[in-house]
């Protein structure tokens, strides 16, 4: 399936959860913040929220 990452197309795995998608690109265990859709996903619970295709998300690194 296809997302839109900080405004770049990737081609990711079909069912991928937003957890998986932070650790595939290396994120996993840094400070980050995720909108999908226009909408904060609460970090908490990036393993239960399901990734499709067209999404948009927009990650950014906590600075502080």
């Amino acid at each position: 399936m296809e997302v839109i990452i900080n405004g770049e197309t990737r081609i990711t795995s079909d069912g991928l959860s937003l957890a998986q998608l932070v650790d595939e690109l290396g994120l996993s265990g840094k400070r980050i913040a995720v909108e999908l859709n226009r909408e904060i996903a609460p970090h908490g619970h990036y393993g239960e929220i399901a990734l499709h295709n067209g999404d948009r998300l927009e990650i950014v690194h906590a600075i502080g």
